[in-house]
């Protein structure tokens, strides 16, 4: 096994990138509302927007089939 064998990556999708963003944000909304109604404190909500964004960014999207 070569050096560029190693450092190749199966290509991702745009599309399925695009959805697993939408994914994390729309997950990240549902943390910061719930956990601004249990702490009585709105700036949790861009905060889980924030970690959802960040969470779709960085998570492998599924392999496409």
């Amino acid at each position: 096994m070569s050096k560029n064998d190693k450092q190749k990556k199966p290509s991702v999708s745009p599309e399925a990138r695009r959805k697993q963003i939408i994914v994390g944000i729309v997950m990240g909304a549902i943390v910061g509302v719930v956990i601004s109604l249990f702490t009585q404190f709105w700036l949790w909500l861009p905060a889980g927007l924030a970690l959802g964004l960040a969470t779709g960014a960085i998570m492998k999207p599924p392999p496409e089939q």
